[in-house]
C-alpha cells in the first residue's frame, strides 16, 4: 500500500440535489471525505472536472487520459482512482486501457446513489477502488472498474443496471477480483493488446458515430453519418452481427470512401460471428467491416476512435482497429 491519487471527474458519486434533479457539483475532497481510506494508503486529490458523464466529450476523455499519464510520471505514486459518472464510465475506462502502458493500477469507480444519500454506495465503492489502486496484486492488470465489491477489467465491462448497485459487469466474462472483508482476492489477469501511444495534443478529432439496425432498418441513418463527415461508424447489428443487403451495400460504399466501419451487436453477451449471409456478418465482413468480438457499442466506438487517432490513412487505421479488437486481417 502507498500513495494513491484520486482524479475527480464528477458523476453521481459527486452529485447533489439541484431542485429538480441531481447533478455533479462536489469537489474530489468532498467525495473522498465520505469514504474510509484503507490502512497504509495516503491520498492526493486532483480535481479535473465535475460533470454528469453523459455530457463528456472526446476532448474531456483525452484530458483525463493525459492527466493519468502526467500523474504516473511521479514514481512515488502507486496507483490512481478515477471517480466518474456511470453513464459513460465504460467508454472512458476502455480508452485509458487502450493507452495504458504502466503496471500501476488505474481504477475507475462511481456510484448509483448521490453523494449525500444515507445508504449511498459511493463510500464503499471508493474504499474498494483505493484498496485496488494501492494493491501490488493488481499491478499489470491494466485499467480496472471497482463496483459493488467486484473488480472488473475495463475491456468488455459495461453498465448492465440503470439503478441497482451491481451496475457493472462483463456479460461475456468474469470479474478479475473480488473485495471482501477489506481484502482483494484476484481470480485472473486480463488479456490486453500492446498499448497505443498517447494521441497528439491539439489535433482535429475524428467524428465516430453509432447506428443500430432493427426491423425495417434501412441505410438512411448510416448514410447520414457518412454525409455528416464520420471517419468511423459502429454498426450495432442484430444477432451475431446481421443486417440487410442494403446495409451491406452502404457499408461497402462507406469503406470505399475511407470510413472505418466496426460491427458489433445489440445482443447483451457473446461475440459477433460470420454465420449468416444475405446481409449477415459474412457479407458485412466481406464488405470490409471489422468484427469487434465481445465489445459492445460504446467500447467498439472507443476502439474505432483510438484507431483513427493512431493513424492517418484508412489501411493503417483498419490494421490498428483489428489489433485492438483481436480480429485477424481478411485472407
Amino acid at each position: 500500500m502507498g500513495q494513491v491519487v484520486v482524479i475527480s471527474t464528477g458523476g453521481t458519486i459527486a452529485s447533489r440535489w439541484q431542485g429538480s434533479g441531481f447533478a455533479a457539483d462536489a469537489r474530489g475532497g468532498d467525495v473522498l471525505a465520505t469514504a474510509a481510506v484503507p490502512e497504509g494508503v495516503s491520498v492526493r486529490v486532483v480535481d479535473l472536472m465535475s460533470v454528469n458523464s453523459a455530457r463528456l466529450t472526446t476532448r474531456d476523455q483525452l484530458a483525463l487520459l493525459r492527466t493519468v499519464h502526467e500523474v504516473l510520471a511521479d514514481a512515488a505514486v502507486d496507483g490512481i482512482v478515477v471517480t466518474h459518472g456511470t453513464d459513460t464510465l465504460e467508454e472512458s475506462a476502455f480508452l485509458l486501457d487502450l493507452h495504458h502502458d504502466d503496471p500501476r493500477p488505474v481504477v475507475f469507480t462511481g456510484a448509483q446513489l448521490p453523494l449525500e444519500a444515507a445508504d449511498g454506495d459511493g463510500p464503499r465503492n471508493l474504499h474498494d477502488a483505493l484498496l485496488a489502486a494501492g494493491s501490488a496484486e493488481l499491478r499489470g492488470h491494466g485499467v480496472l472498474v471497482a463496483f459493488d465489491g467486484r473488480i472488473h477489467a475495463a475491456r468488455g465491462t459495461i453498465k448492465v443496471q440503470t439503478l441497482a448497485a451491481d451496475a457493472f459487469a462483463d456479460p461475456s466474462g468474469s470479474p478479475v477480483a473480488d473485495v471482501k472483508d477489506g481484502r482483494i482476492a484476484v481470480h485472473g489477469r486480463p488479456v490486453r493488446p500492446a498499448a497505443l501511444p498517447l494521441p497528439a495534443a491539439g489535433e482535429d478529432l475524428p467524428r465516430v458515430d453509432m447506428v443500430m439496425h432493427h426491423c425495417d432498418g434501412d441505410p438512411l441513418l448510416f448514410n447520414a453519418a457518412v454525409e455528416a463527415g464520420a471517419q468511423g461508424i459502429v454498426l450495432v447489428a442484430t444477432g451475431a452481427g446481421n443486417a440487410t443487403p442494403e446495409v451491406v451495400a452502404a457499408v461497402e460504399a462507406a469503406i470505399a470512401r475511407g470510413v472505418l466501419v466496426a460491427l458489433t451487436t445489440r445482443v447483451p453477451s457473446g461475440p459477433v460471428a460470420e454465420i449468416y449471409t444475405q446481409g449477415g456478418a459474412v457479407d458485412l465482413a466481406a464488405a470490409g467491416a471489422v468484427l469487434t468480438g465481445t465489445l459492445r457499442a460504446g467500447q467498439a466506438r472507443i476502439a474505432v476512435l483510438s484507431a483513427a487517432l493512431t493513424a492517418a490513412d484508412t489501411d493503417a487505421r483498419t490494421r490498428a482497429l483489428r489489433g485492438l479488437v483481436g480480429t485477424p486481417a481478411a485472407a
